[in-house]
C-alpha cells in the first residue's frame, strides 16, 4: 500500500505536521494548506484532495479544540459552537453534492478565488473601532448586575401595584384574589 503513494510516505507525514501546525496556531481548517499542496505538488484531483483533506481535518480538529479548551486563558462558548456545527452540517450536504457535479477545474478555481478573497480581505481589514473586543471582556460581576436588574424590576412591579391600589382599590382587590372582568387596563 505505501509502495503504490504517488510520493515519498514521508512527504505526507511532513505535510500532515505543516498543516498541524498551521491549523492549530492559526485555526486554519486543514484543507487551506492540504488541497492546495495536494493537487499542485502530489499531482491528485480537486475532488481527491478536498476528500482527503476533510478526513484529515476531523482528528486535527479534534485535537486542536480539546487543547484550546483545556487552556484556561481560552472561553469556547460552547452555544456559538453548536449553532455553527448545525450550520456546518447541512452546508457540508449542500457543498459536497455541488463539488460531486461541478468538474475539477472550476473547483480549483473556486477554492484559489476563496483564497484570494480571504487573504485581500484579512490584510486590508482592521478591527473596527468602536466594536467591543470579546476576547478580553471582563464578565465579573455580571451576577451581580443581573440580580440588581431584576430587583429593581421587582420594585418596579411593587410600585405598580401600590400605585394601582391607590387609584383602583376595588379592582386591586379583584387581581389579586384572580378574579377578572372585562375593564379596561389603566
Amino acid at each position: 500500500m505505501i509502495g503504490q503513494l504517488s510520493n515519498p510516505w514521508w512527504v505526507f507525514v511532513i505535510l500532515g505536521i505543516c498543516a498541524g501546525v498551521l491549523s492549530g496556531a492559526l485555526g486554519l481548517g486543514g484543507g487551506t494548506i492540504l488541497v492546495p499542496t495536494l493537487v499542485l505538488l502530489c499531482g491528485f484531483g480537486q475532488k481527491n484532495a478536498q476528500g482527503m483533506a476533510l478526513a484529515v481535518m476531523v482528528p486535527m480538529a479534534l485535537v486542536g479544540a480539546l487543547r484550546y479548551w483545556k487552556n484556561p486563558e481560552i472561553e469556547i462558548n460552547t452555544v456559538i459552537v453548536g449553532l455553527i456545527i448545525c450550520g456546518a452540517l447541512v452546508g457540508v450536504l449542500v457543498g459536497t453534492e455541488l463539488a460531486s457535479r461541478l468538474p475539477n477545474h472550476i473547483l480549483r478555481k473556486a477554492f484559489a478565488a476563496v483564497l484570494v478573497i480571504v487573504a485581500i480581505k484579512m490584510f486590508t481589514t482592521s478591527a473596527k473601532p468602536g466594536q467591543p473586543n470579546l476576547d478580553n471582556l471582563d464578565t465579573s460581576g455580571i451576577e451581580q448586575k443581573t440580580a440588581l436588574l431584576h430587583s429593581s424590576t421587582t420594585a418596579k412591579d411593587e410600585v405598580s401595584s401600590l400605585v394601582r391600589q391607590a387609584h383602583h382599590p376595588e379592582r386591586s382587590r379583584r387581581i389579586e384574589h384572580g378574579e377578572t372582568n372585562n375593564e379596561p387596563e389603566i
